[in-house]
Parts: structure tokens; sequence; C-alpha cells
């Protein structure tokens, strides 16, 4: 693994959530830990899925908050003061189905004009296995959990509860995937 991605990954990922959002950042680290099991299974593309990792939350930083919608405010970030590599500005812009969010906000145009899906499926799903598997708090769970945790805190009648209640089938096959990927390969 390119260890100079992740490693710039990881300060900026500190440096806007690490004092501000501690919780945020352990998340962070939760997730990015899981995406270093993943490095078999993504090959050559492993630093990238640490760096999205450790960035997809990226967004929530309240100086970087603009829209108020983190995978956009977030990507922006990333693309307009950082000048990031193309695929990971676009798996942070789309993280587990933000697309779906983004159209619950209204901004569903927004963020398909700027950061397009990244036809790599075996990576978007990588990430959303990451990070649906991962409590606020870093530790590990299972996706039923993390999406019931996920409803609970915002509430099943928000727009994130709404959201959740529409990707929820799409999260569960991503895991899936990943999940029989992981046990297809050799021990």
């Amino acid at each position: 693994m390119n260890a100079t991605l992740p490693t710039w990954a990881w300060n900026v990922a500190k440096a806007e959530l690490g004092g501000p959002l501690p919780r945020r950042w352990l998340h962070s680290l939760g997730v990015s830990q899981r995406a270093t099991e993943l490095a078999e299974l993504v090959g050559g593309d492993a630093a990238l899925l640490v760096s999205a990792a450790v960035l997809h939350d990226v967004g929530y930083a309240p100086r970087l908050a603009i829209t108020g919608f983190h995978p956009l405010d977030g990507a922006r970030f990333l693309r307009d003061i950082h000048a990031a590599d193309e695929r990971l500005v676009r798996l942070v812009a789309n993280h587990s189905f933000a697309l779906l969010e983004a159209e619950e906000r209204g901004l569903r145009a927004v963020l398909e004009a700027e950061f397009p899906l990244l036809d790599d499926q075996r990576l978007v799903d990588a990430l959303v296995y990451c990070d649906m598997t991962t409590t606020p708090d870093g530790e590990v769970t299972t996706v039923a959990s993390r999406l019931a945790e996920i409803t609970g805190r915002y509430g099943s009648d928000s727009l994130v509860g709404r959201f959740i209640r529409r990707a929820s089938p799409d999260i569960l096959a991503a895991v899936g995937r990943v999940e029989a990927a992981l046990a297809a390969q050799p021990r």
C-alpha cells in the first residue's frame, strides 16, 4: 500500500475532525481500520480505500459545513482546497449511497454534476461496508445494528431516517457482496 496518500488523508481528517468533533474522528478512524482489513480485496486500490475511509465524514467539520450535506461539503473541500485525487473525491462525495440523501435534500443534481458516481463497484461497496459496520465510536458492529443506530439517533421520520430507510436495501446488498468476497478469499 502506498503510505503517502493515507498519511496525508489521516492528517487532513485529524486536523478537521480531531478537535471539534472527537466522536466523528473516532468513527473515521474505525472506518479506516476496517478499510485496512480489506486491502487484499481491493488490491492496488488499498491506499485509495483507506484514504477515502478516513476522509469520508470530513464534511461534518464545522468550518467546512457550507451546504449542511457532509458528502458534498467534504468532497468540495478535498477538490477545491487540496486538489485531491478525483477518485478519492468521488468516493467521499458518494459514500454510503449519498445520492439518495442528496435527493432528500434537493441536491441530487448538484452532487451528480460535480461528482459522478465511481464506476468501480468493488471500491464503492468496500467503503459502504467499512462505514456501515463501524459504530459512531469506531467499534466494529453489524450492518443491522448500524442501520438501527442511525435511525434511532436521527428518528425514522427525519430526513436522514427517510434516507436510511430508502438506502437500506442497497447498503445491505453492498455489505453482503463484500462479506461474500471476504468469505471466498483463500485463508
